[in-house]
């Protein structure tokens, strides 16, 4: 057997190191599977091409990509290189092969695997240097047919090669395994076809004509159980047992104790002590470096809870898609009516309230002016316990646009109008009622609501309207259709000319509003009339005034006499046009309900026959009012024209006329291309805003007057309400006008949505979410057709990831800091092109002046000729005539 080829291996250092030959022989590798056996790939080194004259792109080309090799050049290379030689693997081939040149064809293409391949066979030889002559019928088809057309090749037959699968047939095949038994049953022929008589015998009468077959075992063969079913039951072992604690009596008792001290004698002697101040010297470091250690680190810390997120047993986290929880439709009203805001009960789960409003235009609500005075105007409380049936049905004068629950107490309702009047509600006699709802059947925030099918209705199923307690003045409000509202928190109280006090009474008593009359009015829900002698002749109006029976007095000084405490217009500067605001944000806004335990503390005062504070708004107007320093009061408005205002609310004195006026705004951004329906405050971030308007989004940061942090591109719809999330700082919701919401994830994309889901078929009208407890929330989203959608928010989009809240600060910041830089290069580009307009007014200047000195020195020269020439003419150097002659040459 001839010896492997060596093998070369490099080492790190960049020597070469040879292995020693192997003495088996390898077998020659041909070319058969392709069809080619009588071709051997090879691989030429540099050095075998330099011996052989067979170097590439110099012996062998494109043109001739073939060498022939003499044997005995080849024998000669084995004798000095022996198993080195790169033809070493087709030796037998070599030295079988019949003639006394060999062709050696260079692999251009790597048709073969490597760079050259040798043809082992005389036919091959031939076959390759003179190609077998195609008809000429066959060369005109080639040329018709395309180049990338397929041909198809006949398959060639080849000899089997076994791997062994036929012994894998084998034993897979059945075989018969027994001998076969073959029976002969004979009978004379006589007795064919002859009549048979079956009778009864004794059979031990008759000689063996009983036989016993008794079993025994066959030694010609025996069976083997190869397979066996077997099934098994693990049952558990159950034991009763008991036990009884021992009781004892318990009773109270008392120990005294005192710490040991040291003497004063041994006080002084451990002060001196030698080993004791050595051993403070040695620890004192290491003391202050593990006090130092655990300020700086918690040591309790658990490391497995901070590596990953918290599990929990609700909801799948790969689930990103809002579910369709329950809806409310209004089945008794048939009119065609929209949502205009809705609003969850701030304690009460599953307790919502909608406001609805008909769907008309101007035109057409004038036109059916009269059939729609015979229509109430609702606000419906919709419970999950009864989907169909509204719990409380609020009437009010005319279709309300916003309303909101009072902070202080939520059965205190105000909402605002489309003719511009603001109403009141009360529907304390009421809470019995909705408190009783059964709601998955606990009020606990730490019970998951039960699904619809479980929940059991209300046994009184009749809807119970409930009439308005006042109205505000229809001609001192507003003059077209309140478009937001807002509580003021109870903390503090503004005065006429929006001066911020301490809260006198202790309770949210102010609201704001505004409207599409290009006003803000601030409302006071206390009676100013309690500060100032009222006459005897009201009085007695007042009292003469007869109260429904079903209408609590709560706010009766108010009916159709209430006025706004402050209203501010947001003047267009030198025009005398006002901007139209339709949403506002206080500073305080995102404050109003994250006190729900004080509130149910009032409540459950309340219950207990303490008097309600909203039946005496007096107390307290007599105590002197405390100035609040340092309060903002700045805040965002958006307008129907897309602009986002930054203003304050507090007057300031004109100095031409001495009168009050309202602050012209601090910035201004024509951001939204349509009316800006959503100016919202983040819940984690008291300086952010979301506002929403026309096709886009915009992020803005309170105190930052160059722009938005974040506005988004256009929309294929167009956006008509948003709202932030509850539980995740990163996270806020857009309805659009084809039925579709928005999810926008800012940790995952800014510039775009992170997942869109269809809702309903028409416009999104409202988006309201709620948080009902830390595994379930819900959002209510409101159609243009007056369905309220209620949907499961899922894991995802509920729970915030580790360290979310400072990570999107982060971004915040970043984008202030974007801002900042913008600014500045802007201005840098202004002064730089101030400067390149004052060099090129420069350089016109030297331009000009060069051309003013080129004619003023020609004026001169003029002037000097022309003196020159009277001069010499006067000295009679010269005669006129020649001058005259010299003036015609030239």
């Amino acid at each position: 057997m001839a010896p492997k080829r060596q093998k070369q291996k490099r080492s790190k250092r960049g020597k070469t190191k040879i292995t020693l030959p192997v003495s088996e022989e390898a077998e020659p590798v041909n070319m058969e599977s392709m069809g080619h056996p009588e071709i051997y790939p090879l691989v030429l080194t540099n050095k075998t091409q330099e011996i052989f004259n067979c170097r590439i792109d110099e012996d062998v080309t494109d043109e001739q990509p073939y060498k022939l090799i003499r044997k005995e050049d080849i024998f000669s290379d084995f004798e000095n290189r022996a198993a080195v030689s790169d033809f070493y693997p087709v030796k037998k081939i070599i030295q079988e092969y019949p003639g006394d040149e060999l062709l050696l064809v260079y692999d251009k293409d790597f048709k073969y695997g490597l760079n050259f391949y040798l043809i082992g066979t005389e036919e091959g030889k031939e076959n390759y240097l003179n190609p077998p002559e195609v008809p000429e019928e066959q060369e005109e088809c080639k040329e018709h047919i395309p180049e990338d057309t397929y041909i198809y090749k006949p398959p060639i037959s080849k000899p089997w090669v076994s791997l062994g699968s036929e012994k894998e047939i084998e034993e897979e095949s059945v075989k018969k395994s027994t001998k076969e038994i073959t029976y002969m049953i004979s009978r004379k022929r006589s007795e064919f076809g002859a009549p048979v008589k079956f009778s009864d015998q004794n059979a031990s009468s008759v000689k063996d004509a009983y036989i016993e077959c008794t079993a025994y075992p066959d030694k010609n063969f025996t069976l083997k159980q190869l397979e066996r079913d077997v099934g098994m039951q693990v049952v558990p072992k159950i034991k009763d047992t008991s036990t009884q604690t021992r009781w004892t009596y318990p009773k109270n008792a008392t120990t005294q104790y005192y710490p040991r001290e040291f003497s004063e004698e041994e006080k002084e002697a451990l002060g001196q002590s030698k080993t004791l101040t050595e051993f403070l010297n040695n620890v004192s470091i290491s003391v202050e470096i593990a006090l130092q250690q655990n300020e700086i680190m918690n040591t309790f810390i658990n490391d497995w809870k901070s590596l990953a997120e918290e599990e929990g047993t609700f909801g799948d986290k790969t689930d990103t898609h809002l579910k369709e929880y329950q809806s409310f439709t209004d089945l008794h009203n048939l009119t065609e009516k929209m949502i205009t805001c809705v609003s969850w009960h701030p304690f009460i789960y599953g307790l919502i309230a909608v406001s609805v409003a008909v769907r008309l235009s101007f035109e057409e609500r004038v036109h059916f002016s009269g059939k729609l005075l015979l229509q109430p105007s609702l606000i419906l409380f919709w419970s999950f316990s009864d989907p169909i049936q509204p719990q409380l049905m609020l009437e009010s004068p005319d279709d309300i646009f916003c309303f909101q629950f009072c902070p202080s107490d939520p059965n205190i309702i105000a909402g605002g109008c489309i003719n511009g009047q603001i109403v009141m509600w009360d529907i304390t006699a009421h809470a019995d009622r909705i408190e009783n709802i059964k709601a998955g059947g606990s009020r606990s925030k730490n019970v998951t609501l039960k699904p619809m099918f479980l929940l059991e209705p209300e046994t009184n199923t009749e809807a119970m309207y409930i009439r308005h307690c006042a109205v505000s003045s229809i001609e001192n409000g507003h003059r077209k259709a309140i478009t937001d509202i807002h509580w003021l928190p109870d903390t503090f109280e503004i005065n006429r000319l929006g001066s911020v006090f301490e809260n006198r009474s202790g309770i949210s008593c102010q609201l704001v509003t505004c409207s599409a009359d290009c006003t803000i009015c601030f409302w006071d829900i206390r009676p100013q009339k309690a500060l100032t002698p009222q006459p005897p002749t009201e009085k007695k109006k007042e009292e003469s005034i007869e109260v429904p029976f079903d209408v609590p007095s709560t706010f009766l000084h108010l009916n159709l006499s209430w006025k706004p405490l402050s209203k501010i217009r947001l003047s267009k500067g030198e025009t005398t046009l006002d901007h139209c605001p339709t949403k506002l944000s206080l500073s305080e806004g995102s404050l109003l309900y994250k006190a729900q335990d004080k509130m149910l503390a009032q409540s459950k005062a309340m219950k207990a026959g303490e008097m309600n504070p909203y039946q005496n708004l007096e107390a307290g107007l007599g105590n002197h009012l405390k100035p609040i320093d340092d309060f903002c009061t700045k805040f965002f408005v958006g307008t129907e024209e897309g602009e986002v205002i930054y203003t304050d609310w507090k007057m300031e004195r004109d100095p031409e006329t001495g009168r009050f006026m309202t602050k012209k705004p601090l910035s201004l951004y024509t951001v939204h291309d349509g009316g800006v329906h959503t100016v919202q405050r983040s819940p984690f971030y008291k300086d952010i805003i979301l506002t929403v308007g026309g096709w886009n989004v915009a992020i803005w940061k309170e105190g930052i007057m160059t722009g938005p942090l974040l506005q988004s591109s256009c929309a294929p719809k167009r956006y008509t309400s948003g709202h932030w999330s509850l539980t995740r700082p990163g996270v806020f919701y857009i309805g659009r006008e084809d039925g579709y919401i928005d999810i926008w994830d800012l940790l995952e994309k800014t510039h775009e949505p992170a997942q869109s889901q269809n809702i309903c078929i028409t416009m999104i009208t409202y988006i309201k979410p709620w948080t009902f407890s830390a595994k379930q929330q819900f959002i209510a989203i409101a159609d243009y057709y007056g369905t309220l959608h209620i949907l499961e928010i899922p894991w995802t989009l509920s729970h915030p990831s580790t360290n979310e809240v400072s990570s999107i600060s982060h971004y915040f910041e970043r984008e202030v800091k974007h801002l900042e830089y913008v600014e500045q290069r802007k201005k840098i580009r202004e002064e730089e092109k101030k400067e390149m307009e004052m060099e090129k007014k420069k350089v016109e200047t030297y331009q000009k002046s060069k051309e003013q000195l080129e004619a003023k020195l020609k004026m001169d020269y003029e002037s000097y000729l022309e003196l020159e020439k009277n001069i010499l003419i006067n000295l009679g150097l010269i005669k006129v005539e020649e001058t005259m002659s010299n003036m015609e040459m030239i």
